[in-house]
């Protein structure tokens, strides 16, 4: 595995519509597992492959270390209740601010061996899909963000 290079705000691939992934083979896997490593390296909970130059529709998650999701192309079929709370992003680093976000949802995606899942999150795992998703779509949290301060989060 490598660390791979994160995508700052300002950088065009960012604010592109990822791709449908077409293919699932090693090498996508491979992307999967880069990507898993630069965002444990940069301490974060989440990572869409935007964020590392790549514009497909796959995101790494692992709020707790424990259990790793790899979604290709997920797409939120269910919202319920609305939360804001604090966010950052490893690609607007120092950047913080209060998004609104579901306080649950319900995301359809395929894993990285082709298989077809649902999954319903809520907490910090629904926030952190929806973020994800977010980038997906060519947006950052700091284009929603009720307000943005720097420095530590709050």
């Amino acid at each position: 595995m490598a660390v791979m290079e994160i995508k700052t705000a300002g950088d065009l691939v960012l604010k592109q519509h990822c791709s449908e992934v077409e293919k699932i083979d090693k090498r996508l896997r491979k992307l999967l597992d880069d990507m898993a490593e630069t965002m444990y390296a940069s301490e974060g909970v989440g990572i869409a492959a935007p964020q590392v130059g790549v514009p497909i529709r796959a995101v790494v998650i692992d709020i707790d270390k424990k259990k790793r999701y790899d979604l290709i192309n997920p797409v939120i079929t269910y919202r319920e209740g609305s939360v804001i709370d604090s966010e950052g992003c490893l690609s607007c680093p120092n950047l913080f601010g209060d998004v609104e976000r579901a306080e649950k949802v319900r995301v359809k995606y395929t894993t990285r061996f082709g298989k077809e899942k649902e999954i319903e999150a809520e907490g910090l795992l629904a926030r952190c899909i929806q973020h994800e998703v977010d980038h997906l779509n060519g947006r950052l949290f700091i284009d929603i963000a009720k307000n943005i301060t720097r420095g530590k989060k709050s």
